[in-house]
């Protein structure tokens, strides 16, 4: 007899109960591309870790490792794919990521893009393979094409001036659960190249926290540096990314290298 399943919780299981005291969710990027680094992280007691496969070195075949590694622990795994790309999203799904952030959406039109690319016909345009692959435990999640839906979360990335301008509207599209609120690309976009705390840019980011939330969708934001993670948990943030194991690792090291080997010249990095 075959053992029969539920995968694990996805990303908008945890907005469904109460929270201690209502706390803001809180996670970090993940971007060495490393299995183990994904599962020392994983155990560090954050809500969730976001694999980046936009930005990071990875491969299907790297992000599967790193689902697998994650998957031991009371932690929820998010994946952040290339390109709002039909192609890839289904890949990515049939790996067994639940939790998905599609980066670089601007528009409504983007939206729903990334919202058929999740969706089994005739809602949307992702191709059956279920029962070859990780994402239906082949085929040993009971009835794992009609609840497919129960299963995966969808973040859709705002990360540019124009994005912020269509926020609403791209918060209103059916089947996106929530936004993600890049303010690196979003303060390129207006001018303002590695100032993400920029008043402008911060005002932007509010403004859309806003909007998300009128929506009647959950949003975080991107927020490296503590006192920009508090003000916008302050603004009514969902979740905010409060840093990447490749940054813990470049400070950490700095500072030994400060602490031992010579004085720290105090020129720090301009962004992240």
């Amino acid at each position: 007899m075959p053992f029969r399943l539920d995968p694990p919780k996805s990303f908008k299981d945890l907005f469904a109960g109460e929270r201690p005291a209502g706390r803001t969710v809180a996670g970090m990027f993940v971007c060495s591309g490393d299995a183990g680094a994904a599962e020392i992280c994983a155990g560090a007691g954050l809500d969730y870790v976001l694999i980046d496969a936009e930005h990071g070195p990875v491969n299907l075949e790297s992000v599967l490792a790193q689902l697998r590694a994650v998957a031991g622990y009371d932690c929820v795994s998010v994946v952040r794919v290339p390109f709002n790309d039909a192609v890839l999203i289904k890949q990515f799904l049939d790996l067994g990521a639940q939790s998905l952030i599609v980066p670089m959406v601007n528009t409504a039109d983007d939206a729903a893009a990334a919202v058929s690319a999740v969706r089994y016909a005739p809602a949307g345009v992702r191709g059956v393979g279920s029962a070859l692959a990780r994402s239906a435990r082949w085929n040993r999640v009971p009835d794992y094409l009609a609840r497919a839906d129960e299963f995966i979360t969808l973040l859709v990335q705002v990360e540019s001036a124009e994005a912020v301008e269509n926020a609403a509207g791209i918060a209103e599209v059916d089947g996106i659960d929530g936004v993600f609120i890049g303010p690196s690309d979003l303060a390129a976009t207006m001018g303002l190249l590695g100032q993400q705390d920029h008043p402008d840019v911060v005002a932007a980011v509010k403004r859309t926290i806003a909007e998300v939330k009128a929506a009647g969708k959950i949003v975080g934001v991107n927020a490296f540096v503590e006192s920009q993670a508090r003000e916008y948990i302050a603004a009514g943030a969902d979740f905010v990314n409060v840093g990447a194991d490749v940054a813990i690792l470049a400070r950490g090291s700095e500072a030994l290298a400060a602490k031992y080997i010579a004085e720290d010249s105090g020129a720090g990095p301009a962004s992240y």
